[in-house]
């Protein structure tokens, strides 16, 4: 399946580069593990975490475990604005093996509910 067909059928997938020094098998493992932490930050004005409201854009990981996060909010007067990157640090860095944690916030491109997996629609009844 073609990389623009996967995102297709996952909007809000956030883009995942990996290190090549790492086994995939850790890349693998280490890869869920940050989405499994993302996906326990949640904004607390929405009822879905940010992972599946599609807030993640993109989660890097390098050869000596460095985790780099590009990500955004729903919008740039969001009250937490300040807050969310240090959440979203903690709860990846308490995955075993992540050495260090930079999270980097953008606006763009700009946050639409396009980026909403189904189940976030759905605990937002926005369809």
């Amino acid at each position: 399946m073609s990389e623009s067909a996967t995102e297709e059928l996952k909007p809000n997938a956030p883009s995942m580069g990996a290190s090549s020094g790492l086994p995939p098998e850790e890349i693998d493992r280490l890869t869920d593990d940050i989405v499994a932490a993302l996906k326990t930050v949640y904004d607390p004005e929405i009822p879905a975490d940010i992972y599946e409201l599609g807030l993640i854009y993109r989660v890097d990981i390098a050869d000596d475990r460095q985790v780099a996060i590009d990500m955004t909010l729903t919008a740039p007067g969001c009250p937490v604005a300040g807050e969310m990157p240090g959440w979203v640090e903690n709860a990846v860095s308490a995955v075993p093996g992540v050495a260090l944690v930079t999270v980097n916030m953008t606006f763009d491109p700009p946050w639409d509910q396009s980026r909403m997996s189904d189940e976030a629609r759905v605990a937002l009844d926005m369809w």
